[in-house]
């Protein structure tokens, strides 16, 4: 009977379950929200409206945008206790203490231990809130700062960069930031997000989940793409280096850092606006070098397109974070910041019609046999 067994490693090209929420074209290189275009998305919206729309299923209207944005913003805070516990752990790595301090909140927040719809949804929203907080709370206090108050009138985005630098942000760094969030937002049944279904699945709550999601993004297999991007492009140095790199990588059988993915054949929807933005960004900050050596890369790599190795999303991402002046090592949490809708409905979806996840493993141990006693032991 286990002869005919067949074995899909990873999950590879498994469905487990129906979404209505994100939908990826793989071979065409196409990515919808609700069955809204990325691309649309990407430069007609805003993270709040596409919170919303990932959310609720539909775009909101004027007045549901302004009530979804007032809660939002209403959520800007966090329990005294949870900057303490920040302080305590203030030299760890800040995916370690962005998970730390979400596990807290669960155990100080009245609300955090209900499950169901409802409570996922009030739960999430303040989580969504106060994700972007802890991540710019931590990077000022481990350098000898005191946290940045939240300001309520700013969107998302903008709070965001003014929380972590302590001064408003150009019109178009926060637009920047707030396209970085929308095309992170949500990606089907990537590894953190059925991490967190799986969690939830136990009946487990939202929290729960999401400490899950963080715990599984912190790999960097899964979250550290614009990182090692950005250790790339500097180990290059200049433009004209970019060929010779691609090449001694491709001689040795090394992957390209940001080329490929495991869904995408043709070149990463999301890729495109990024691009943009490094290219506008580097020539304001009269940083073009760092466009210029990607673009090389990119060069170099488009004989290996047709073996489906095109450029992603995350290799433009760690150069808009570098021309910001923020440390490598947040680049993962500011993809979480991204990520938080996707999660939440993730969740919500899971507990709305929920089953216990348990795949099996194929057994290929020893056949059964006696137990040794010890004396008799080698």
């Amino acid at each position: 009977m286990t002869e005919n067994v067949k074995i899909n490693r990873g999950l590879k090209g498994i469905y487990f379950e129906r979404s209505g929420v994100s939908h990826i074209d793989g071979a065409k290189g196409e990515l919808s929200y609700r069955g809204y275009s990325i691309h649309d998305l990407a430069t007609q919206s805003t993270f709040e409206e596409v919170c919303y729309l990932l959310i609720h299923g539909e775009l909101p209207t004027e007045a549901e945008l302004t009530a979804f944005d007032a809660a939002l913003k209403a959520a800007r805070e966090l329990p005294e206790q949870v900057y303490d516990i920040i302080r305590a752990t203030k030299d760890g790595h800040p995916m370690d203490v962005l998970r730390t301090a979400v596990s807290a909140l669960a155990a100080l927040e009245e609300n955090s231990q209900k499950v169901g719809h409802d409570a996922f949804l009030a739960n999430g929203l303040r989580l969504t809130s106060q994700v972007p907080m802890i991540i710019a709370a931590h990077e000022n206090i481990r350098n000898g700062r005191e946290p940045v108050p939240a300001d309520k009138t700013l969107s998302h985005a903008a709070n965001w960069l003014w929380m972590l630098k302590g001064e408003k942000p150009s019109e178009d760094a926060a637009r920047l930031a707030d396209v970085d969030f929308i095309l992170h937002a949500e990606h089907g049944a990537n590894a953190s997000s059925f991490a967190a279904r799986v969690t939830v699945g136990t009946e487990a709550n939202l929290h729960g989940g999401i400490v899950t999601a963080l715990a599984t993004l912190a790999g960097p297999a899964h979250g550290g793409a614009a990182e090692d991007v950005m250790k790339m492009v500097h180990e290059i140095g200049k433009p004209e280096n970019a060929a010779d790199y691609v090449k001694a990588k491709r001689k040795n059988r090394e992957a390209v850092t940001g080329f490929g993915h495991r869904v995408y054949r043709a070149e990463d929807p999301r890729a495109r606006h990024m691009r943009d933005g490094v290219k506008k960004l580097g020539e304001e900050m009269g940083a073009p070098e760092w466009y210029e050596i990607l673009q090389g890369v990119v060069d170099a790599m488009k004989p290996y397109a047709r073996h489906g190795l095109n450029v992603n999303v995350d290799f433009y991402s760690g150069v808009i974070y570098q021309l910001h002046g923020i440390p490598m090592d947040l680049y993962v949490p500011i993809f979480a910041i991204g990520r938080m809708p996707g999660w939440i409905i993730q969740c919500m979806d899971q507990q709305d019609s929920n089953i216990l996840i348990r795949p099996l493993t194929l057994y290929n141990g020893p056949d059964m046999r006696a137990y040794t006693p010890m004396a008799e032991r080698g």
